[in-house]
């Protein structure tokens, strides 16, 4: 049996009808960019994250780029992060001349650890004594919330602005003073891809941008389109960051389902978690399941912790089984950051995590007799120590 990691032709063929009309539109409207089809989806994910502003970008990439322009990030500027998520979480920060400066993560939930952002601003770093800490990005892993409620905190006493990077965690919810608050919802502004692997994904790039903040949401309009407003009268400098309708128009068609393959993939977990329990592999545990909130989990990725990860790897590989390392090095380790100074062993949960971590197929479209073949699969090899 050929289980991949990702299988988008099954998501793609119950709903080729309705994509395929969708794109006919913006073929007959000759309307390409922006227009009414971005607006259009722009009210709905506002209204689905229950933000009052939301604002369509060219990728998740440039959503956090744009995010930091609007808060005016740049050289002298601290901002606080994790090193074990995708590059361009950091790669963002540095791109503005500004400094990130990293805090580890939880072991449980691999998202950023309030306890280690607390020490953090707590004791400053000498190495960043000349940059100075603007802004919060916690990163949403794996379609899991960060424990958002002490990191708002922190961010109110040390006067910081807060970035979500919810670039995996559309819809995924977090338990907030007895209700349900939804990524991209609690901080200043929240991040969002729609690239093709993410529970919504696009026939490309894109990306969007929340905020309850009616002046950031004015300010990012601008900076996406040159810094204009109105057109060819530029207050700002700004980029080409806008969202293509053709974009806009598969993704309306997706959101509609989006809530069903988000408790599809949460089926899918929990049927791992059973097949796993009582053996070495550790299936990812979800922090808020039993916090009243419904997506306390969106699944993005399934990641379990095995012993001899790699070898684990190359025999579901071998074995005819999609699987992915996310992520193999954790940012403070890669080359290209050398400069900041930092040494292995400085994050030891992000190093453990990026050693021991496996992402296995949770699609929605998996069935079960492809979910047990990986399953069995995993436990076999786990057994004989492979």
């Amino acid at each position: 049996m050929k289980v991949p990691l990702l299988d988008l032709k099954a998501q793609y063929a119950p709903i080729r009808d309705d994509i395929r009309a969708a794109i006919d539109e913006v073929c007959d409207a000759q309307y390409f960019i922006l227009g009414g089809k971005v607006s259009a989806l722009e009210e709905k994910i506002a209204a689905y994250c229950g933000t009052s502003g939301a604002i369509g970008v060219t990728s998740g990439s440039d959503a956090l780029l744009i995010a930091l322009m609007a808060m005016d990030v740049g050289p002298g500027d601290a901002v606080i992060t994790t090193p074990y998520t995708f590059f361009a979480t950091v790669g963002s920060i540095v791109r503005l001349g500004a400094t990130p400066v990293f805090a580890d993560i939880d072991p449980v939930s691999y998202n950023i650890d309030p306890g280690s952002v607390r020490a953090l601003l707590e004791n400053w770093p000498a190495r960043f004594k000349e940059s100075r800490p603007k802004v919060l990005l916690p990163v949403h892993l794996y379609g899991q919330c960060a424990d958002m409620a002490p990191l708002l905190d922190l961010a109110s006493e040390h006067g910081l602005k807060v970035v979500e990077d919810a670039a995996q965690a559309i819809g995924s919810e977090y338990p907030h003073e007895g209700s349900a608050r939804k990524a991209g919802a609690m901080g200043d502004v929240g991040c969002f891809s729609f690239f093709p692997s993410k529970n919504l994904g696009g026939f490309g790039d894109g990306g969007m941008v929340t905020t309850n903040d009616p002046a950031l949401e004015e300010k990012i309009k601008m900076l996406r389109n040159h810094g204009s407003s109105p057109k060819y009268y530029h207050g700002l400098v700004g980029g080409n960051f806008r969202l293509d309708a053709i974009q806009a128009a598969v993704l309306d068609v997706k959101l509609q389902h989006l809530e069903t393959w988000h408790e599809a993939r949460r089926k899918n977990a929990r049927r791992y978690n059973e097949a796993f329990a009582g053996s070495p592999i550790v299936a990812p545990q979800a922090a808020y399941e039993d916090a009243g909130v419904r997506n306390y989990h969106i699944y993005n990725q399934y990641i379990v912790r095995v012993p001899q990860r790699d070898a684990m790897r190359e025999g579901l590989l071998s074995r005819n089984v999609g699987c992915e390392i996310y992520y193999p090095l954790p940012l403070h380790m890669q080359e290209c950051f050398e400069t900041l100074g930092y040494q292995k062993g400085e994050f030891p949960e992000s190093e453990k995590a990026a050693a021991e971590t496996l992402a296995l197929p949770i699609y929605p479209e998996l069935t079960d007799e492809m979910q047990d073949y990986v399953a069995d699969s995993l436990c076999e090899l786990v057994a004989a120590g492979v």
